[in-house]
């Protein structure tokens, strides 16, 4: 029941956010747009403070840097080949592009900011612990902000219908698949993690402002920080396939990419791969982005 009540809040507020699009007066709009890109590094700072007080309630917290470095490319790949062999199987040949030095600096100075942010969080949580200060922040209200942001920005995503056939919903269906498939293949090597815990984890789709919260909230916080560390990884192996044979693979790497592929992988996926491919880009990260807190919150339930 509770996990039921965590995915209404969740959607309401996505829901909210994109019925209120284009009602709200232009001013509030505006802030909203300038604070979306930012609010993201809010979140993460939240979120390295529960992390360190995790860390000081659990053994072996290296354990959980190297589990969630193998879960995430582990699910990466197995989004990559699964979206190979799909595309394969309907014909549909390698292709061609060109990448930039320049943006893929600009996309790892993206990811050097969170980790930035993280670091942050994480001293001022040790900060307040050395010297006795409790420190108490709500990552799951700043979550439903961060839903409500979200939804303001999906009703201006310039999506059509047109883009909407069964062979670009092939690119999120090879994510979904391929991210089990992944889970299930790294189950082998940690068996300190139970099977249904690595599927939970596998579905995040590099959801990472999100996932941590919610298996944090129905789980424990030892695997809600796996998952966070788990989907950021995921947004650094899709850049890194995105570039590495994005070119040459584009609907894998896109697919590979999960939720991140409509919003910080996007200009990597429109400069490696092609303006082709941005509906690709679009529609899977629509349907993974929506699909994610879904996912996440009934498997952290069963």
């Amino acid at each position: 029941m509770q996990s039921l009540w965590l995915i209404f809040q969740l959607l309401f507020c996505l829901f909210l956010g994109f019925v209120l699009a284009r009602r709200l007066p232009q001013n509030i709009e505006k802030i909203g747009f300038k604070i979306l890109p930012y609010f993201t590094y809010i979140l993460l700072i939240a979120i390295a403070i529960e992390f360190s007080q995790t860390l000081h309630q659990i053994n072996n917290p290296q354990l959980i840097i190297s589990s969630a470095v193998s879960i995430a490319f582990a699910t990466s790949l197995g989004a990559f080949v699964c979206c190979y062999i799909l595309f394969k199987l309907i014909g549909y040949q390698p292709t061609q592009g060109k990448v930039s030095t320049e943006l893929l600096l600009s996309s790892l100075l993206n990811i050097s900011y969170a980790f930035f942010a993280l670091a942050l969080g994480y001293a001022v949580a040790e900060l307040f612990n050395y010297i006795n200060i409790p420190l108490h922040i709500s990552t799951w209200h700043l979550l439903l902000v961060f839903m409500f942001l979200i939804g303001l920005d999906l009703a201006y995503s310039p999506l059509d219908r047109s883009w909407l056939n069964w062979k670009i919903l092939l690119v999120p269906l090879a994510c979904i698949i391929g991210s089990v498939i992944g889970a299930v293949a790294i189950s082998y090597f940690l068996t300190e993690l139970h099977l249904k815990d690595l599927i939970m984890l596998s579905q995040g789709y590099g959801f990472y402002s999100m996932s941590g919260i919610v298996i944090t909230e129905l789980r424990n916080a030892q695997l809600g920080s796996i998952a966070l560390i788990n989907d950021l990884f995921r947004e650094i192996f899709a850049i890194l396939f995105m570039y590495l044979i994005g070119w040459r693979y584009p609907r894998s790497a896109i697919s590979s990419a999960g939720a991140t592929a409509m919003d910080v992988t996007l200009p990597m996926v429109k400069q490696a791969c092609g303006n082709d491919f941005i509906p690709h880009a679009m529609v899977s990260g629509f349907v993974l982005s929506v699909l994610a807190p879904i996912a996440v919150s009934v498997l952290a339930a069963l």
